[in-house]
């Protein structure tokens, strides 16, 4: 699929969904850090997590210098991770890779939105750094732990 055969990229909702990141801020008490790059663009996230006593995700906050599409992606994470575990997150950052490469559409909420975003391989990266970021906190619990 081309470009201009999935329509615009910059949608009004994508560009609602990078807005509403404002409504997951990276704070001090969020002390489970990870961050992760794109090497395709240069974006840069870093996630803070809350997790619960079983490990699953129960805060999220995020600080990102990204393109909308990164922002959009980012706000996704944050709406679906909640409740969710370093297995989890690596399952889904599988399925949102491969369906980046051409695959089925993966399960994760409100991922559908930023579909347009699939027939750019430039925001591939963007796309996959909450997911990456988040797994990184996760680990760094893991060893700590």
């Amino acid at each position: 699929m081309t470009a201009a055969a999935s329509g615009p990229l910059y949608t009004p909702e994508l560009l609602a969904l990078a807005v509403s990141l404002a409504d997951s801020p990276l704070s001090d008490d969020l002390r489970l850090r990870g961050e992760a790059v794109s090497r395709t663009c240069g974006s840069t996230l870093t996630v803070g997590l809350q997790c619960d006593d079983s490990g699953r995700i129960e805060r999220v906050g995020v600080q990102v210098s990204a393109c909308a599409v990164g922002q959009a992606s980012a706000a996704i994470f944050a709406g679906g991770a909640r409740g969710t575990t370093a297995e989890d997150l690596a399952a889904a950052e599988e399925a949102i890779a491969g369906w980046l490469a051409g695959g089925d559409m993966p399960v994760w909420p409100g991922i559908e939105k930023i579909a347009a975003a699939r027939a750019h391989p430039g925001r591939h990266g963007a796309i996959l750094l909450p997911w990456r970021a988040a797994r990184a906190a996760l680990s760094k619990a893991a060893l700590a732990g």
